[in-house]
């Protein structure tokens, strides 16, 4: 597994990258749809913001031994938020994020080696180790920068990112039962196999990625079958597997299922 300094170098490149996209977005250019539908790409940078105050209150429920505040669970509440902060000027919700990013990279480089091993609850009630939260707001940066729809593709994601992203997508869709028979990135030299049953499917790593993700159409990937007959992916992304467990005290729907 890569190292923690190396998963949270990966986290200040990633979002170095989207907060130079965002600090170039005027406030008309905020109030632009993204590609979430119903949301600005104001609301994008909010709901980010807003998920880097939860992972810094996440590494320090680590660090505090779980005594730390956990963030409300009512999901109306968690909406509001994000609205209001959606409603600031340009420059002010792009200080909002930098600050939140800046931050959570701080509590990262400052948590001990044994902390990073402490057990954590996401809001849909997963649990997982904090070391993981990183690569979780991996995923936020680099997906939701393709949502902002300022010309960050896909193609952009770093081949790092886009390969264990994949192998933990289709670890999951395989426990699941999926019907696909085999998954091949044609530029990472990987092949999984998914289920006995369905199509095969091969594309670049990223095409698999964007499809999995929602991100990226059908059309890009070559099958055995007719790709109108492909299976449609689930909600996009899956607990961890073989993962770490679930809080079903906290099991209410989360506020957007693209991170």
């Amino acid at each position: 597994m890569q190292s923690v300094d190396g998963m949270v170098d990966d986290v200040v490149r990633s979002a170095a990258r989207f907060t130079a996209s965002a600090a170039a977005l005027t406030d008309t250019g905020l109030r632009a749809p993204s590609g979430l539908a119903r949301w600005t790409r104001a609301h994008v940078l909010a709901h980010l913001a807003g998920s880097a105050d939860a992972y810094v209150r996440l590494l320090r429920s680590a660090r505090a031994d779980h005594r730390a505040p956990r963030r409300p669970a009512d999901a109306a509440a968690l909406a509001h938020a994000v609205e209001e902060d959606a409603a600031r000027p340009a420059t002010e919700l792009v200080g909002r994020l930098n600050d939140s990013l800046e931050r959570f990279v701080h509590e990262a480089r400052t948590m001990s080696t044994e902390a990073w091993d402490g057990m954590v609850t996401a809001l849909t009630g997963w649990r997982h180790p904090a070391w993981y939260t990183l690569r979780r707001c991996l995923r936020e940066l680099e997906t939701h920068h393709v949502d902002l729809d300022v010309g960050y593709r896909t193609a952009d994601w770093p081949a790092g990112y886009v390969t264990w992203a994949l192998t933990e997508t289709l670890a999951a869709l395989k426990a699941q039962g999926f019907p696909l028979a085999r998954v091949r990135a044609t530029d990472l030299g990987r092949t999984w196999d998914v289920d006995g049953d369905g199509p095969a499917v091969a594309a670049p790593g990223h095409v698999l990625l964007g499809w999995f993700s929602g991100r990226a159409p059908a059309d890009g990937l070559a099958s055995d079958h007719q790709l109108t007959a492909l299976p449609t992916p689930p909600t996009w992304p899956q607990p961890a597997v073989p993962g770490w467990g679930h809080d079903r005290s906290r099991s209410w729907p989360p506020v957007v299922s693209a991170s």
